[in-house]
């Protein structure tokens, strides 16, 4: 399968992520990412009123290469109330009304904020808003100090917060004794290609962060049960009834917590090959205690797969929890996983717990270590993540790693992504900042299910050994870093030695559809008139329906039990095979080892010389419905 690619010189090879004492296998002491935090939080978890109320210092360390006298901040829960951007957004697509309801309202307010040697600078806290210039927006406010810090220098602010958590909604707040702590500090932007980062939180973003070192320490009424980003290393029972819980986690981009009264937990260790032990923390609810196995068979085999295939999983820690509202599950943080079931999930039928928590933990590497722009290329972070979901397949089988037999269905991991991929298959391209889909529809397909679809069909091209191994170039080679688009296209092209530039300008930066048929056949018996009497003159029309050009191969097969394969290059929209030949065409099937996932219709690309068209259509609107039926019980769960 080739196609010419265009006349453009092969891409560079990237540059090298190292710096001056930063090893990202933490060799010898030193540190594995550049550090540019230092967070030390003491919080304290009011459930009376659902507040929590914070102490927080954060040391930042100027690496910008410049003088900065202006820092952006974020403070997400600001986006829960109702004039927010991502309120807005949220009733723009149409869904969540009920979010206007009060006990969905959250909110973070800086009470004081000083900064060490320079006083007090609350008074110049200023709100912006840099993507749409909503006045009302509050996610990010901005600082400019008295004085420049230089570059080099490092900088202390001293933070006094207070946040109210909202009912769980975004996969952060409360559920009667139940609270996941996410995105619930203030924390600042990242100065990335020589300017500040600091988008508003939007309905359809996530989360970008500089890597650095958290000290936290929780505090609760000692009926909760609390995990957390990290190690707990120490535990302290306070005179008031409450117990603090204090954390670490070095070379991290974010820190989160939970709590709950009816957790039951369930503890674990996992060796890798290395003989790098990880302990794991498992917090249930009480009625999904039954599941605990099944959770840590797929937390273990995921670590296994990955530490394998893409490198090695270096914190001490990981801690899965299943939360008390499915609005908070399926969930990453660092070191930090948030799963998702239900108290009916046979585990013979449909494995839901165990895809959920698969593609979370793939997050501690797509997202966690290879830390990109969740604001602005979030199909690096999901999209790639969900590709990775085939690790369900070299654990349950190619076909039925999502459904086994349910109702006498099955599907595969990349059955399923192509379900979800092909109603919005043109919607918008890959490569588009999280706020600009056409809605939260395009942005959930496309940045999950197309990119495994593209990345899937990639590997007819450069073979599924190759990407693997690109993607293990990517992950070793960027962790702890802030990679680009180009960073992971380029390293794919290197690896595999070919250009292909004519594969991702439709497939990444283009909105092009993927549509092959087979058009015509026939066979028509010669004579002495039109040849030799023993022959037939067969004949195969093969049609490009869609705009993406894509070399394919097709398979003709006849009735002496002879096959021939042809290739196309596909850029034209038609080509004509035809062969004199002493028997008839049977058959004819575009893509007969079934690689090309992106195309958006399978069922015409195949034809035979007796054409079934009843059982055609009765089996594509079958097919229609199964899927859609498939597609939308599999949404409602995940």
């Amino acid at each position: 399968m080739t196609v010419e690619p265009p006349k453009t010189p092969p891409p560079p090879s990237p540059t090298s992520t190292s710096f001056p004492g930063v090893d990202p296998d933490g060799k010898g002491g030193l540190p594995r990412s550049q550090r540019v935090v230092n967070y030390k939080i003491d919080a304290r978890w009011n459930p009376e009123n659902k507040t929590i109320s914070g102490q927080e210092t954060l040391v930042y360390r100027n690496l910008t290469g410049r003088p900065q006298d202006t820092f952006p901040f974020h403070l997400y829960l600001n986006a829960f109330q109702p004039k927010s951007t991502w309120m807005r957004e949220e009733r723009r697509d149409g869904g969540w009304d009920e979010y206007l309801s009060p006990e969905f309202f959250g909110s973070n307010q800086v009470k004081h904020i000083d900064v060490a040697g320079m006083g007090d600078v609350t008074d110049r806290i200023t709100f912006i808003a840099p993507d749409d210039g909503n006045p009302d927006d509050r996610t990010v406010f901005q600082i400019k100090l008295p004085r420049a810090v230089p570059a080099g220098a490092e900088v202390t602010f001293n933070i006094d917060f207070q946040a109210k958590m909202p009912r769980v909604i975004a996969r952060t707040g409360y559920r009667n004794d139940f609270v996941l702590g996410g995105q619930w500090f203030p924390k600042i932007g990242v100065w990335w290609h020589d300017a500040w980062n600091c988008h508003q939180f939007h309905a359809n973003t996530e989360f970008f962060a500089d890597f650095g070192i958290f000290d936290v320490k929780v505090t609760t009424p000692k009926k909760y049960i609390v995990g957390a980003s990290g190690e707990e290393v120490a535990t302290k029972m306070n005179s008031d009834g409450t117990v603090t819980h204090e954390y670490r986690v070095e070379d991290v981009h974010d820190f989160a917590w939970t709590a709950d009264t009816r957790f039951v937990q369930v503890d674990d260790l996992w060796r890798a090959a290395s003989g790098h032990q990880v302990k794991i923390k498992l917090l249930l609810q009480q009625q999904h205690a039954g599941q605990a196995q099944r959770h840590l068979d797929i937390i273990r085999q995921s670590l296994d797969h990955f530490d394998r295939w893409f490198g090695p999983y270096p914190y001490n820690t990981l801690t899965v929890v299943d939360p008390a509202d499915r609005a908070a599950g399926g969930m990453e943080y660092p070191t930090f996983i948030t799963g998702d079931t239900v108290a009916w999930s046979p585990r013979r039928f449909l494995f839901l717990p165990e895809v959920v928590v698969e593609h979370e933990f793939g997050h501690q590497y797509w997202y966690g270590m290879v830390a990109t722009n969740e604001f602005e290329d979030a199909w690096l972070d999901e999209g790639i993540n969900s590709y990775s979901e085939k690790v369900l397949d070299d654990i349950y089988g190619k076909d039925t790693s999502i459904l086994n037999n349910l109702l006498g269905m099955n599907m595969g991991e990349f059955g399923y992504q192509r379900v979800f991929y092909l109603p919005l298959a043109s919607e918008d391209p890959l490569v588009r900042r999280g706020w600009e889909f056409v809605n939260s529809n395009s942005y959930g397909v496309i940045t999950y299910n197309k990119t495994a679809t593209v990345l899937k069909t990639l590997e007819s091209i450069i073979g599924e050994e190759k990407l693997r191994q690109a993607m293990h170039v990517y992950f070793m080679r960027y962790r702890f870093t802030h990679p680009t688009r180009e960073d992971f296209l380029q390293t794919v092209e290197e690896v595999s030695g070919k250009n292909l530039r004519w594969y991702f300008d439709q497939a990444v930066y283009g909105t092009q559809t993927l549509d092959y048929e087979v058009t015509r056949i026939s066979s028509e018996p010669l004579n002495e008139k039109t040849g030799r009497p023993d022959l037939y003159r067969d004949q195969v029309v093969v049609s490009r329906k869609g705009d993406f050009i894509f070399p394919v191969t097709v398979e003709i097969k006849f009735a002496d039990g002879k096959k021939v394969r042809e290739q196309w290059d596909g850029r034209e929209r038609w080509v004509r095979f035809m062969y004199d030949k002493p028997a008839r065409i049977e058959s004819a099937e575009i893509d007969p080892d079934h690689q090309v996932y992106l195309d958006k219709d399978f069922f015409n690309n195949s034809k035979t010389v007796k054409a079934d068209t009843t059982a055609s259509r009765k089996l594509t609107n079958y097919w229609r419905f199964v899927s859609q039926w498939i597609g939308q019980m599999l949404a409602s769960f995940v």
